[in-house]
């Protein structure tokens, strides 16, 4: 058997892939083992876990691939600070210490991090396996198209930037992937909505989905002014940016005085509430950024006579623009990687190597969406959990499998709100029921409760709806399945209700705009999950079991952390999680914790938590 090590690190979002033929056998984040939001180091312990999970060595496999070309960016560097002299030059002294000592010589460093996996014994004794590097986009482009269940797509990547790539068209037929377009660096849709997201308030590379939920409130009023000045789209969806209002080529920030100036106004502070501008501007920009997607799907759909297609890239994780997609049909089929910003390079690495650098073919058995439900991180056992109950010696209850999800059930249906955690963790950036918090998207109060007293964030923020797959059509407007959260669909005509139209801005939150308030967004759109009982069994018969009680199909599932915290991965995190907020009850596989049974120390002692805010 031919074992496959993808790895993405050192600029955001570390991960590790490993493949066993050509099958994904696991795939997890650093961050959730580091507890490091957006670890970029690199990813040790989820290498240790993919090998763990197949139960191999590192010398078992037979070769490592990284999702990038370091000479390539290197060169995009230099060439950029040359351009912009004599003011690039303190970019240029910023960056190379980094460069020069590290990702310059990333061959050396890569080496030296999996040597350092090995025991003493092995690292004297044991080659390491053969090293190989993909480019960034290509990277994604697989990570896209070879697990996806079409055996030709169109596949288009957008995100900030790569090496020198910033979007790209690619076919996909059989194992193969052709490269049709590419724009390059500086003009980049991502770092376009990046700007914006800093000129709100938020952080570059972690704030963009704030942006995306905020847009909602606002109006459109400066479309117009971005097309105008910021972004020069063609038919073909090709796009060029205004390189006079921003500062990301070689300064500190991803804006200048001259974008202030066009907005009349400096940059929101980090974490101060956005005003009317702020929510027409995140309006705005989503628009345009929504228009331009289409464009490109559209040409691309057109260019090849293939109306499959499949996206990855950081702007792939924009729900609404798909949606979009969707339901202009602009194609007659979508499929997005749920790991689709660095993390997924991770995997499109391996699944490169394994297609094309070892030419094997993609077979019938693999053609299904080999994603797994993106269920691919550890999983714990119950003498495992049990254990870390006892070392803390927390009270609780095991219940019987048969009758677990009945009961968890019953106390969502009174209005509690219930950590789940089971099975194995997923990979990319969605809880999908494995590390979730749950609630009943009926309830009036539930988006502030969850807002403000369990994930600790914004009060503006969405939830997501997760709905049994057969009933999805009675609650929301989807033309297809959406098992990965990645479509924003509108709520259907008859669970809405009236509201008054007069309210404006973020007095909007406040109203009750369907029969599932909780998960209603302002627009009256909804971020979708629909699960499938073969796909996702475990999490389908709690829903069910919910369904049975109360005739609603639907709960919220929201990610299993607190701001700042990347989502749980063990049963110790998620023991944490749920002392340090106002949740409930936990359920770990058959255990069940009350929150009125633990004891205060332990709850004071997981309070003294901190993360930064993101």
């Amino acid at each position: 058997m031919k074992y496959i090590l993808g790895i993405s690190s050192y600029y955001h979002d570390s991960a590790a892939t490993l493949l066993a033929d050509g099958v994904i056998v696991a795939a997890a984040q650093q961050e959730r083992f580091s507890r490091q939001k957006h670890d970029a180091g690199f990813p040790a312990d989820a290498i240790r876990y993919c090998l763990a999970e197949a139960g191999i060595r590192l010398a078992d496999v037979s070769a490592v691939v990284y999702y990038d070309k370091p000479l390539l960016k290197f060169e995009r560097l230099l060439e950029t600070f040359m351009a912009h002299a004599p003011r690039g030059f303190a970019a240029f002294v910023r960056a190379m210490p980094v460069w020069l000592k590290e990702k310059l010589f990333l061959k050396s460093v890569l080496r030296r991090e999996l040597r350092a996996l090995l025991d003493d014994d092995e690292s004297k004794k044991v080659a390491l396996p053969q090293l190989l590097f993909s480019q960034h986009h290509q990277a994604h482009a697989a990570s896209a198209f070879f697990p996806s269940p079409f055996d030709k797509a169109v596949v288009l990547c957008l995100d900030g930037v790569g090496e020198w790539v910033t979007s790209s068209v690619w076919l996909g037929e059989g194992k193969a992937l052709t490269p049709l377009q590419q724009i390059h660096f500086p003009h980049s849709l991502g770092l376009l909505y990046s700007a914006f997201t800093q000129y709100c308030g938020f952080k570059v590379n972690s704030g963009e989905y704030k942006l995306m939920g905020l847009a909602p409130y606002g109006e459109p009023r400066y479309v117009d002014v971005i097309y105008r000045e910021l972004i020069d789209v063609k038919a073909d969806g090709s796009f060029s940016l205004n390189m006079r209002y921003f500062d990301y080529p070689v300064g500190k920030r991803m804006i200048n005085r001259r974008f202030e100036a066009l907005f009349d106004g400096p940059a929101l502070p980090f974490d101060t509430e956005p005003a009317q501008k702020h929510l027409d501007l995140a309006r705005s920009v989503q628009q345009v950024v929504e228009e331009v997607v289409l464009k490109i799907v559209r040409h691309a759909t057109s260019l090849t006579g293939c109306r499959n297609v499949c996206l990855a890239g950081g702007v792939a994780l924009n729900c609404v623009a798909n949606g979009r997609i969707v339901d202009e049909q602009a194609c007659d089929a979508l499929w997005i990687q749920p790991a689709a910003g660095d993390a997924g390079g991770a995997l499109g690495a391996a699944m490169l190597a394994w297609h094309q650098y070892y030419q094997q073919p993609r077979s019938a058995a693999m053609l299904p969406d080999q994603m797994q439900g993106a269920m691919l991180g550890p999983a714990f056992s119950n003498e495992e959990i049990e254990q870390e109950l006892h070392r803390q010696q927390l009270p609780y209850q095991q219940l019987a499998a048969d009758t677990r999800n009945d009961i968890v059930a019953k106390l969502l249906t009174q209005g509690a709100v219930v950590g789940c955690f089971q099975g194995r963790m997923e990979f990319g950036p969605r809880a999908l029921g494995n590390r979730s918090i749950l609630a009943d998207a009926r309830s009036i109060d539930m988006q502030r409760v969850l807002n403000v007293k369990i994930k600790q964030r914004e009060s503006f923020r969405p939830f997501a709806p997760a709905v049994m797959a057969e009933h999805a059509a009675r609650y929301f407007n989807l033309r297809q399945q959406s098992p990965y959260m990645l479509l924003v669909a509108a709520i259907a005509e008859g669970q809405r209700l009236p509201v008054n139209d007069t309210i404006a801005g973020l007095a909007k939150r406040n109203q009750i705009r369907s029969t599932l308030p909780a998960i209603t967004h302002v627009d009256y759109s909804a971020r979708v999950q629909t699960v499938d009982a073969k796909q996702q069994p475990a999490f389908y018969a709690l829903l069910q079991a919910f369904y049975q009680l109360t005739s609603c199909p639907v709960l919220i599932n929201t990610s299993f952390n607190v701001r700042g915290e990347p989502p749980v991965c063990s049963p110790a995190d998620a023991i944490a999680g749920f002392l340090a907020t106002d949740m409930d009850y936990l359920l770990l596989e058959d255990f069940l914790l009350t929150k009125a049974d633990q004891p205060k120390d332990a709850i004071a002692q997981a309070l003294q938590r901190q993360f930064s805010p993101d």
